[in-house]
């Protein structure tokens, strides 16, 4: 069965691409640096071809099926460690900030976005744009992660106060109701021993000479 196309890497690739023109616009604006250093296994391209080729990898990756994630996550890493170029390692950590597929992981993506953007001088506009973006949209992310976790420990400890509540309840109850048995019990006794007394007085009165 052929895999059904998924939309959101488009959406995905037009979102990062308003994105990036907006930081390309402002990054227009500001003096040129210096002559970035020269980096070991470093691949030069241009600017806009980077970009776009980020983005197709990441178009990829999120349109194709599960084991095809894993084995393009798995070729990204492997390059990222044989040969840890700034290319090689930001599209493996795109890959990895990408939500879209199961190896995902917002934490790591962090700490090497994070690495990446420490060392400007090394990359390319558009891969720092890039990288920014993607580096915020993680953050956001993992916040939101939190938040939920946060919501559901104080759901967790509310449930947890009811159960308890409803435990006491349950406890006052059994416990009530074992004294009202107990209660039961001693008033059928002495209306028993009452019974008895009253039955035996009438045996009396109707035995011959009684009084």
């Amino acid at each position: 069965m052929r895999h059904r196309p998924d939309a959101r890497p488009a959406a995905l690739c037009a979102t990062l691409l308003a994105a990036l023109a907006l930081e390309l616009a402002g990054c227009s604006a500001t003096p040129s640096r210096e002559p970035p250093k020269t980096e070991l296994l470093r691949v030069p391209s241009a600017d806009g071809e980077a970009a776009r080729l980020y983005l197709n990898d990441l178009a990829e990756l999120a349109s194709s099926p599960p084991a095809r994630q894993a084995e393009i996550l798995k070729a990204a890493r492997d390059l990222a460690e044989a040969q840890p170029t700034t290319t090689n390692r930001l599209r493996y950590a795109l890959m990895l900030a990408d939500p879209s597929h199961g190896g995902s992981d917002p934490v790591a993506a962090r700490r090497q976005l994070s690495e990446i953007l420490a060392r400007p001088e090394w990359a390319l506009p558009s891969e720092r744009s890039l990288a920014g973006v993607m580096l915020r949209a993680t953050e956001t992310r993992l916040t939101l992660a939190d938040d939920t976790r946060r919501l559901a420990d104080v759901t967790s400890a509310r449930d947890q106060t009811k159960l308890n509540a409803v435990s006491k309840r349950l406890a006052a109850e059994s416990e009530e109701n074992a004294r009202l048995r107990k209660a039961l019990d001693e008033a059928q006794k002495k209306l028993d021993a009452i019974t008895q007394l009253e039955r035996a007085g009438k045996e009396r009165g109707n035995a011959p000479g009684g009084t």
